[in-house]
This record gives structure tokens, C-alpha cells and sequence, in this order.
């Protein structure tokens, strides 16, 4: 197992590399010009002359090969993943003030998936071709066809317009009212965990009627195992194998939606940060987020791969 962990960890040295130059050259072509939003905004002159104090300033006078290079450099030698062009403030610090947030949004949906698609998934195979494996499944479709983004507007909209009530905006970090925070993030969680569930209910049905038609379940059941003890210590401990790799392949997903559930709900998170900063084209925060994703991605895979030998003892690690 360790040598399979520091061969995984130095497989993924090349793929955040290759990431990071994707992630640098990506933001750049986003269309719109930096230089151009500060100009304006501080009613400077958009003379030759101004644009060149500014670009140099900033630094982004130098080959873009040049600032990647200069930003590496910076992330290896300093920590640093720069500093903000507008706020002139490290988007390291602004990064960590923010992640806990949606990192928290990202746990309750992902809680909210697991703990209504497993178990309704489950019953939808046991109960195969009855009523309730007709509604679960219409519920998993109905859940796939509505967009979050539009349940999360009728929920901010309707709700005020009949009763006069709407979602708390003004955002209560856990430390400093647990219950209130929960309360707030837990209507926006379950609107992002709706998708999912969807999912994870249709992977873990269809795996499990797969595992129950093996012929380790029949000769489980025909020597008087119970067949809830059947279900739950063998077929769904296998058919969960492809669910945690779902919840792998999930996470920028999640992320996806995590922005625009914080834009929605005005939560302070890091998709919040990332929609104010490419409006802003502010470069070093954009690919800040985008690096500080790709990493937790990358090892939230790794976790996976790591949680199959705990559910299969077949798997070896060589």
C-alpha cells in the first residue's frame, strides 16, 4: 500500500503541471482586457503611455512563458500564488478565508446525495418492477430534468413574492452561529445534492441488481442468510465500488454547481470569488481557484482509488 500511494502521489506531479500551464493560458484568452476595466474604471487616459506604466506595474508586460514561469516559481519557492491585481491583497489568504464555505456547501450536497440516493437506490432494486421502483425512478429522472439554477431562482422569487419570506442573504460563518449557518446553507445544499442523488440512486440500483444476480448472493440465500444481511454485508458492499468512484468523478461537478448556488444565494465561497474575479479579469485569482480546484480534484480521486481495498478485499495494491 505505501508504495502504491508515493507511485500515485508522483504520477500526479506531471498532471498538476499540465494543469497549471492549461489553467494559465486558458484564463488568459478569456475575452476582454484588464488594462482596459482600469482605465476606465479610473477615468485615466487610454494613451500608449498609460497602458505601458500599467501593463509594467501589474507585470504583464513580460512573454506570457515568462509569467508562467514567474507565478510557478512563486507557488514552489514561496507558497504564493500571487496577489490580487485589483485589491493588490495575496490570493492565497483570500482563497483560504473562502474555501471553508464552499468546501462546507460541498459536504452537505454530497451528504444530501449519499444519504438519499444509496438507500433509495437500494430499495429500487430489491423492490425491481414494483410501484415504488417506478416512482423512485420517476423521482431520479424528474430530479435529473430540473436545472438547480432554476429551482434555486424559484426558491429565492416565489417564496417572497406569496408569504413574504426569502432565504437569509446576509451570510453567518459556522463559528460564529452553527445553527443559523446550517440553516442557511442546508436549502441551497439540498437544491445541489438534488442532481446527484439522482444519480447515485440509478448507478446504485443498476449495480446492485447486477451484484444480486451473482452466484455468491443465490448460495447466500439458499443456506438461510437473512436477506437483509445478504443485501447489506455482501451485494452492497460490491455495488458500491463504481458509487465511490461516481463520487470522484463528481467533485468538479460539484464545484460547477457550487458556483452558481453561491451566486444565487449570495454565499461568500470561492464561486463567488471566481465569478468576481473573471468579471474583473483579475489573472492571479482566477487561476489561483482554479489550481487550489484541481489539486483537491486530483486527490479527492486518489482517495477513491484508496477506498477500493477497504471495500473489496480482492483489490491489491501492487
Amino acid at each position: 500500500m505505501q508504495a502504491y500511494i508515493i507511485r500515485r502521489v508522483l504520477a500526479l506531479i506531471p498532471t498538476l503541471i499540465f494543469a497549471s500551464l492549461i489553467v494559465f493560458i486558458t484564463v488568459r484568452l478569456i475575452p476582454g482586457d484588464i488594462i482596459d476595466l482600469m482605465l476606465s474604471s479610473n477615468d485615466i487616459g487610454a494613451d500608449k503611455k498609460s497602458r505601458e506604466q500599467l501593463e509594467a506595474a501589474l507585470g504583464l508586460d513580460q512573454p506570457v512563458v515568462t509569467q508562467y514561469f514567474r507565478w510557478v516559481g512563486a507557488i514552489l519557492f514561496e507558497g504564493s500564488l500571487g496577489k490580487s491585481l485589483w485589491q493588490n491583497t495575496p490570493v492565497m489568504e483570500e482563497i483560504l478565508h473562502r474555501l471553508p464555505v464552499t468546501f462546507e456547501l460541498g459536504i452537505m450536497a454530497l451528504v444530501v446525495a449519499l444519504v438519499v440516493g444509496i438507500p433509495i437506490g437500494v430499495y429500487s432494486a430489491v423492490a425491481q418492477d414494483t410501484i415504488g421502483d417506478y416512482v423512485t425512478r420517476s423521482f431520479a429522472i424528474l430530479a435529473l430534468a430540473l436545472p438547480g439554477f432554476w429551482i434555486g431562482t424559484l426558491v429565492m422569487v416565489f417564496p417572497s413574492i406569496w408569504w413574504g419570506w426569502s432565504p437569509e442573504v446576509s451570510f453567518t460563518p459556522f463559528r460564529q452561529d452553527p445553527l443559523k449557518n446550517l440553516a442557511q446553507m442546508a436549502i441551497p445544499a439540498l437544491i445541489l445534492g438534488k442532481a446527484f442523488s439522482a444519480v447515485t440512486m440509478r448507478l446504485t440500483r443498476t449495480m446492485m441488481l447486477e451484484v444480486m444476480r451473482q452466484d455468491y448472493i443465490r448460495t447466500a440465500l439458499a443456506k438461510g442468510l437473512a436477506p437483509r444481511t445478504t443485501i447489506i454485508r455482501h451485494a452492497l458492499r460490491n455495488a458500491l465500488i463504481p458509487v465511490v468512484t461516481l463520487v470522484g468523478l463528481q467533485a468538479p461537478v460539484l464545484f460547477g454547481g457550487a458556483v452558481i448556488m453561491e451566486q444565487i444565494f449570495v454565499i461568500p465561497g470561492m464561486g463567488l470569488l471566481l465569478l468576481e474575479a473573471v468579471s474583473q479579469r483579475d489573472y492571479p485569482v482566477i487561476t489561483g481557484v482554479f489550481l487550489i480546484v484541481g489539486v483537491a480534484v486530483v486527490f479527492i480521486n486518489l482517495l477513491v482509488d484508496l477506498s477500493y481495498g477497504l471495500l473489496d478485499p480482492k483489490v491489491r495494491y501492487r
